[in-house]
C-alpha cells in the first residue's frame, strides 16, 4: 500500500481498489476503527486518485487545445477540494 487515506486508515485494499475488511489484519493502532461511512468516503478518494492517474496517461495524447480545455474544466474541482480540505482541518482543531 501507497501513502493513501486507506493505508494510513491501517486498512487493506483489495486488487481492485476497494477496501477489504474480510482480510484486515487486526493491529494495535492509537486510530479509532473505520466505520463504514469514513470507509466509503476513503473508497471516493481512492476513486479520483484513479481517475487523476487515467488523466495523466492521457495528457500525452491531447492537443494544447483540449489541454486547455480541461484546465479549466478542472479548476471547479480544485476549489471544491480545497473547500473540503479546510472543512475537515477547521474541524479538528
Amino acid at each position: 500500500m501507497d501513502g493513501s487515506f486507506a493505508a494510513v486508515a491501517g486498512l487493506r485494499v483489495s486488487t481492485v481498489g476497494r477496501l477489504d475488511l474480510s482480510r484486515t489484519r487486526k493491529r494495535r493502532s492509537l486510530h479509532m476503527p473505520a466505520t463504514g461511512e469514513l470507509i466509503r468516503l476513503m473508497n471516493y478518494v481512492d476513486d479520483i486518485n484513479a481517475t487523476l492517474r487515467k488523466i495523466t496517461s492521457t495528457i500525452g495524447t491531447m492537443t494544447d487545445e483540449e489541454r486547455k480545455r480541461l484546465s479549466v474544466y478542472m479548476g471547479s474541482a480544485v476549489t471544491g477540494l480545497k473547500e473540503v480540505l479546510q472543512q475537515l482541518e477547521k474541524s479538528v482543531r
